[in-house]
């Protein structure tokens, strides 16, 4: 795996995991009965975007972590998954 290659499934894993570690936490001004004139009562009312984005890097670390074992140490790819519908074209 070229270092671009690591970088771009890294972004993946990293992109996928934000939205995943987003709602953990979340308090809304309904819940704080803290609603804010002009805005919508589901709306953050401390997003604590910073530890998020921290959360979010450490998590997807360790799932990129995981991958880059599973296929440089251990050689397993998507082609290592046994195919469900068998393949008829060479008939």
């Amino acid at each position: 795996m070229t270092i671009l290659t690591a970088i771009a499934v890294y972004f993946i894993i990293w992109w996928i995991t934000l939205f995943a570690v987003l709602p953990i936490g979340v308090r809304t001004q309904a819940d704080e009965s803290d609603v804010t004139l002009g805005t919508t009562e589901s709306a953050p009312l401390r997003l604590q975007m910073r530890k998020k984005l921290v959360l979010t890097s450490i998590v997807a670390a360790i799932i990129f972590a995981i991958y880059f074992v599973l296929t440089e140490a251990f050689g397993i790819s998507v082609d290592s998954i046994p195919r469900i519908v068998p393949d008829f074209s060479e008939r």
